[in-house]
C-alpha cells in the first residue's frame, strides 16, 4: 500500500506530497520537507505512517531522518526584506491578512514555556472548529501570543484558501462595532463576524467594563460556536482572574485554555538566533548570549536590543563584538525593582529631547520636527511598555495602529542610517530606563 493510500486526500496534498526522498544510507531514509515547520509537523503527526509506507515499499524497516530543504539565496533575500519591514497590517486583504513570514509557525521558537500553546495552535490549523474550540491563550505582554494568532491565520489560509479567516485586535472589533452603530450598518457588522470560518481576537481583556460590546461579542461567540466555526482568543490573564461576565468566562472554558510563560534562557537564545539569521551582518554567539542574559521576560525587548546593535554596527561600519554590545546595551542591566513606564512619561521626555511640546507630539501637525518626535515616541512606547499597537495609537491622538507600524519601521531604518537619530533614541531609552 502506498503512502497516498494511507491518508486522506487533504493530508496527502497538504503535508505528504511535498516531501522528497533524497537518499538512503545505512538503514536510514533521508526525507526532506519544504521548511522547519513542515518537518516538525510531519515528525509529530505523520512519522509512523511514513515509516509504515517505507517498510511496505522496501520490504524492511528503515529509520526516517527528516530534514528541511536548504533555502536558496533568493529566498533569504526575500526573508531579509520582510524582516526589515517589521510588523504588517493583518487586514490588508478582505478576510485574510497579508502575513509576513516573521509571524509564521516556522519562525515561532518553541520552548518549555510555550510548547503546549504552540501544539494546540497547530492542531487548530489542521481541523478548525473540531480541535480546541475555542482556544484561549493567556500570558503577559511580549511573550508571543500575537505571533501565534497570526501564525494560525497564515497557516489556515495556506491549508484551505476557501476559508474566511479574520484576525482583529479587540480594539478593532470594538471600533467596527461602534462604526456599525454610527453608520446604521449593524447587519453588515454581524454578517462580517458571524460568517467567518476562523475568528482570531487579540487582547480580549480590552472588553472588560464595556457592556454593549460584551453583549455583542457574547452573541457573536454563540453564533460561531453553534455553526462549528473556530475561535482563537488571547488575553493577558486567565478568564477566572478577569472581570468578564460569568456567562462569557464559562464559554471560554468550553474549549482549551493554555498559558505562555516567560522564556527560559535556552529559548531566549533560540529566539535571538532566529532573528539574527535575518540580520544584515553576522552576530557572534557571545553577543546573543549576553542579550539573553540581560533580558529575561519580554521577547519584544530581546528583538529591540538586537535592532539597536545591528543599527549601531551599520552606522559606524563596524563588526559586532561583545564589547560593543555591552556598551550599546548598558541600560539593559537587570534591575531589582523595575518600574513600569507610561506612554505619557515617554511622550514628555521625547518632546523635551526634540525641543517640541507634548501637545505637538500627539497633535495632528505634519511639521517635520513634530513628526520625527512623534515617531520616536511611538517607537519607545513599543520598546519600553507593554502597550499594543492600537493602544499606542490611542495615546497619540487616536491614531490607527497602521500609523504606529509605519513609525516603528521608519525609526528602525533611520537608526541604521542616521547617527543623530540613533544617538537620540539610545539616549532617551537609557534615560527612561534609569528614571
Amino acid at each position: 500500500m502506498t503512502l497516498k493510500q494511507l491518508v486522506t486526500p487533504v493530508t496527502w496534498h497538504t503535508w505528504l506530497e511535498p516531501l522528497r526522498i533524497e537518499d538512503t544510507e545505512d538503514g536510514v531514509v533521508i526525507v526532506t520537507a519544504p521548511n522547519d515547520f513542515h518537518v516538525r509537523w510531519i515528525r509529530d503527526k505523520h512519522l509512523e505512517t511514513i515509516e509504515q509506507a517505507v517498510e511496505a515499499s522496501y520490504g524492511e524497516a528503515f529509520d526516517i531522518r527528516l530534514e528541511a530543504q536548504p533555502r536558496s539565496p533568493e529566498d533569504l533575500d526575500v526573508a531579509e526584506d520582510e524582516f526589515a519591514t517589521g510588523e504588517h497590517d493583518m487586514r490588508d486583504l478582505p478576510g485574510f491578512p497579508n502575513e509576513a513570514p516573521k509571524y509564521s509557525f516556522e519562525n515561532f521558537v518553541v520552548g518549555a514555556s510555550n510548547r503546549f500553546a504552540w501544539a494546540a495552535a497547530m492542531a487548530v490549523c489542521e481541523q478548525p472548529g473540531t480541535h480546541y474550540n475555542p482556544l484561549f491563550i493567556y500570558g503577559d505582554a511580549g511573550l508571543g501570543k500575537t505571533h501565534l494568532l497570526k501564525a494560525v491565520a497564515h497557516q489556515v489560509s495556506v491549508l484551505d484558501s476557501r476559508r474566511t479567516v479574520r484576525y482583529v485586535t479587540s480594539e478593532e472589533f470594538f471600533n467596527d462595532f461602534i462604526d456599525g452603530i454610527r453608520r446604521k450598518r449593524m447587519d453588515q457588522f454581524k454578517h462580517t463576524y458571524r460568517t467567518t470560518d476562523v475568528l482570531l481576537i487579540d487582547d480580549v481583556q480590552f472588553f472588560m467594563g464595556k457592556e454593549q460590546i460584551l453583549e455583542e461579542f457574547f452573541h457573536t461567540f454563540n453564533s460561531l460556536y453553534d455553526a462549528g466555526k473556530q475561535m482563537v482568543i488571547t488575553s493577558d490573564r486567565h478568564p477566572r482572574n478577569s472581570t468578564l461576565p460569568d456567562r462569557l468566562r464559562s464559554r471560554f472554558e468550553w474549549g482549551l485554555l493554555t498559558d505562555i510563560h516567560p522564556p527560559d534562557v535556552e529559548t531566549r537564545l533560540a529566539i535571538l538566533r532566529t532573528n539574527a539569521a535575518f540580520a544584515p551582518t553576522e552576530i557572534p554567539e557571545s553577543v546573543l548570549e549576553f542579550i539573553a542574559g540581560q533580558v529575561s521576560d519580554n521577547i519584544r525587548e530581546l528583538e529591540g536590543a538586537l535592532t539597536r546593535i545591528t543599527a549601531y554596527a551599520a552606522l559606524h561600519a563596524e563588526n559586532i563584538t561583545l564589547d560593543m554590545a555591552q556598551d550599546v546595551l548598558q541600560d539593559l542591566a537587570p534591575r531589582t525593582q523595575p518600574r513600569m513606564l507610561t506612554a505619557e512619561e515617554i511622550i514628555h521626555e521625547t518632546a523635551a529631547a526634540c525641543d517640541v511640546t507634548p501637545a505637538e507630539v500627539v497633535g495632528s501637525s505634519r511639521r517635520r520636527d513634530y513628526v520625527r518626535g512623534r515617531q520616536i515616541a511611538m517607537y519607545l512606547c513599543r520598546d519600553l511598555t507593554d502597550l499594543s499597537l492600537p493602544k499606542i495609537g490611542a495615546k497619540f491622538g487616536g491614531r490607527d495602529h497602521t500609523t504606529v507600524m509605519h513609525a516603528l519601521d521608519r525609526v528602525k531604518k533611520l537608526m541604521a542610517s542616521d547617527k543623530e537619530v540613533f544617538d537620540q533614541v539610545t539616549a532617551l531609552s537609557q534615560k527612561l530606563r534609569e528614571t
